[in-house]
């Protein structure tokens, strides 16, 4: 009882300090300090003994204009601290390129942190994994440096770390604690230890650094998973934690971290209340209940805690990232709901209340009016949406609007990063040999990840790395020029980092002796689908006011990709979910605005989020970039999607 007041006391004293303004608060305490009592095992802040209970929220996961209202729900719920990612490939796009505003604005969203009451677990990688595009790594680094090896010594890669960091800390520096800030740590890395390089100069290379910039002003930490790894993890003067979720040894867990840290603060950096979900697997989800008692035998153990995730959010666009179990590719859905705390469109679950009451055992927690209004968005059914198919992919004018630059020559195919492509498609085209057996067999060696394969812009079939189908007959008769599409899922997150995209092996057909023959002489044409592509598609459309006469094979897109436009008129604004029931696989934009992947035909996500700020009072436009199958009213030959008041994420696939 007296550590639960000692925390309690120190509590009331820092977040009172924490609402003064940076300056204003740096003044008052001359000897502002974060650091570590190892005699004691605990954080001391200023002196005295601190812990944080705090919750993930990646701001790169929500709109700029949801952010205070996310960070004020999660304080409500007694969080005195949030942990975010910063994500590399989200500031830094291009080589040399560089974005802080909108979605990328780290530094407002570190004010409205400060504001609120918050301190700050800060983890800047650089890699994040996180469940993104690369695990947050720039696609650029492999196109610029083929042979890179990320997160090692190699030259190459702590040449760009450095000119990243270069870029990011200085704006960072103001934040950390000693200097008035609310952040009070700082990560080396991101569970190094599961990684299978195991450089330990390299971590202390980053660590010397990132300490560069924090000079002492806030304590530098790693996190593994606690097993064999935490070896591996483990930076001198840094200190280590761990990450586990519900129904774990709890024992077990913190002797693991001791063996490598035995002195200090516990600490587990990512306490699961969810879990990741992938296409084509079911939803994943845990009980509130026992994550409210796991919480309650960590805090009984005086550690500091981190919900991963207590807020989710969304992969908007193509940031959803990819595992790599085994041989098993498996792309990540666009919904970052995780089964948190706060759904994906910031509303409290069962899970909220029960993990309040916990937290309020051992730290002062906002007044219960501090949530009102932080139950339900609110959410509205705008109804159906009839499309028109207004062009296809292949067309003239989809190539001319759709296709990046003129399409390039080279004797085997480029992958993405050749092409400098983040993500989206690209079209292979070359004309086919005399086949000499009738059929023969097309096949596709190292395919990243999905390919669908004309003949004269017929469809011919689908080859999927994830399904292992690498191969399909081609018969004679069918046409002279091959085409094939290939579509990046995703690129993988954990582990593995360096998952060019594209076709990275050669491209064969049988011959009558049973050896194959490698075509060659590629025509290649990048479809990056960036968001700023479609406002002029939507454009040329309505200047010309003709739509395609779309050829289906039952519903089957027989002729590649097409565009659908949609527009829909809204009254009153409100937070909706893209339903695309009946369609196959593709991309959702709505204003412009790249909203994800969708792939209804495997779920387990069917609707997708769609946040009310995206919307506007009047007309609004939606394009689908539909692959496969497209949703057709046999009855009224219309094309239709619906806007929902309710997500559906745990949906088993079918049409």
């Amino acid at each position: 009882m007296l550590k639960i007041l000692k925390y309690r006391f120190v509590a009331l004293l820092s977040f009172a300090c924490l609402l003064v303004s940076l300056e204003g608060c740096a003044a008052k305490r001359i000897n502002r300090s974060f650091t570590i009592d190892h005699e004691n095992d605990t954080f001391l802040m200023d002196g005295l003994p601190f812990r944080y209970v705090s919750g993930s929220f990646h701001y790169f996961r929500a709109l700029p204009q949801v952010w205070e209202e996310r960070l004020k729900t999660m304080r409500a719920a007694g969080l005195n601290a949030i942990d975010t990612y910063i994500e590399w490939s989200l500031h830094n796009p291009h080589d040399g390129s560089y974005i802080w505003d909108g979605i990328a604005d780290i530094e407002r969203f570190l004010e409205l942190a400060h504001s609120i009451g918050f301190y700050v677990v800060l983890r800047p990688g650089p890699y994040i994994c996180a469940e993104r595009d690369n695990g947050g790594l720039p696609h650029w680094l492999f196109t610029k440096y083929p042979e890179i090896k990320v997160r090692t010594s190699d030259p190459n890669y702590q040449l760009e770390v450095s000119k990243w960091y270069a870029q990011l800390m200085p704006r960072l520096q103001r934040y950390f604690y000693g200097n008035g800030g609310p952040i009070i740590t700082v990560q080396i890395e991101n569970e190094y230890g599961a990684f299978y390089a195991c450089d330990a100069k390299h971590l202390i290379w980053l660590r010397d650094e990132t300490e560069k910039y924090v000079r002492g002003n806030a304590v530098l930490f790693t996190t593994d998973q606690p097993n064999e790894g935490l070896k591996c993890g483990k930076i001198e003067g840094v200190h280590a934690t761990v990450d586990f979720g519900i129904g774990s040894n709890f024992d077990q867990q913190w002797a693991a971290m001791r063996s490598v840290q035995p002195t200090g603060p516990l600490v587990n950096s990512e306490f699961y209340p969810g879990w990741l979900t992938h296409w084509s697997e079911e939803n994943q989800r845990r009980d509130g209940m026992e994550v409210a008692n796991s919480l309650r035998r960590m805090l009984e153990a005086g550690a500091s805690v981190n919900f991963y995730m207590f807020f989710g959010g969304t992969n908007f666009g193509f940031t959803a990232g990819a595992n790599n179990y085994g041989k098993d590719y498996v792309a990540d859905i666009t919904s970052y709901d995780y089964d948190a705390v706060m759904d994906e469109a910031g509303n409290i679950t069962e899970k909220f209340a029960l993990i309040r009451k916990v937290i309020s055992d051992f730290i002062d927690v906002p007044h219960e009016d501090a949530c009102n209004g932080c139950i339900t968005t609110q959410r509205y059914a705008y109804g159906k949406v009839s499309l028109k198919p207004i062009t296809t992919l292949l067309s003239k004018t989809g190539r001319t609007t759709l296709g990046h630059g003129e399409p390039i020559k080279s004797e085997k195919p480029l992958t993405f990063e050749n092409l400098d492509q983040y993500s989206g498609l690209v079209l292979y085209e070359t004309e086919l040999p005399h086949l000499e057996i009738d059929p023969t067999v097309l096949t596709v060696n190292e395919l990243h990840d999905r390919a669908f394969v004309f003949v004269d812009n017929e469809l011919v079939g689908t080859l999927s790395c994830k399904n292992n189908i690498s191969s399909l007959p081609l018969s004679k008769g069918w046409g002279s020029r091959l085409q094939i599409l290939v579509e990046n899922q995703g690129r993988i997150n954990y582990e593995t980092l360096n998952d060019t995209k594209g076709i990275l092996g050669a491209v064969t057909v049988e011959r009558f002796n049973g050896e194959k023959m490698e075509l060659k002489n590629w025509l290649t044409t990048s479809f990056p689908l960036e968001s700023e592509m479609i406002l002029p598609i939507i454009g040329a459309y309505k200047k010309e006011r003709a739509s395609v006469d779309v050829m289906t094979k039952g519903k089957i897109l027989r002729n590649g990709p097409v565009v659908f436009l949609g527009e829909f008129k809204v009254e009153k604004l409100g937070d909706t979910y893209f339903n695309p029931t009946g369609w196959g696989k593709g991309v959702v934009y709505v204003n412009g605005f790249n909203l994800g992947r969708y792939w209804p035909l495997v779920g387990p996500q069917l609707t997708l989020y769609l946040p009310k700020d995206l919307l506007k009072v009047g007309n609004n436009s939606l394009v689908l970039l539909e692959y496969q199958r497209a949703n057709l009213n046999d009855e009224n030959g219309e094309y239709t999607v619906t806007l929902d008041d309710q997500p559906q994420l745990d949906r088993n696939g079918g049409v």
